[in-house]
């Protein structure tokens, strides 16, 4: 199973890293190993979440965020990796628009 990362994703994972980083030095870190981990595991878990918006939900189960993915196959592709302290219509919003 391959896991692919879109630069979409990509952006939401460095806005989460510069936010927590900025709360406290090495949070960040600790962020992007927390939710590089998750997306690990959807090599063995993918398709087995909830469906929201057309896209599959992993929740993260250290920080308030959800990775928003699609499955076909053998490919699991990351579209967003979202805050979900957010306002719920901006939530759905981006989970929607995120390629």
């Amino acid at each position: 199973m391959t896991v692919e990362i879109l630069s979409t994703a990509e952006d939401d994972l460095v806005a989460g890293y510069h936010f927590y980083e900025a709360q406290e030095p090495g949070i960040g870190d600790y962020f992007l190993n927390s939710i590089f981990s998750e997306i690990d595991s959807l090599q063995l878990y993918a398709g087995s979440h909830k469906i929201l918006w057309g896209r599959y939900r992993l929740l993260s189960k250290t920080f308030p965020f959800g990775i928003f993915y699609t499955f076909d196959a053998d490919l699991v592709r990351v579209r967003a990796v979202l805050d979900l302290r957010c306002h719920p219509s901006w939530i759905r919003k981006q989970a929607k628009r995120k390629a």
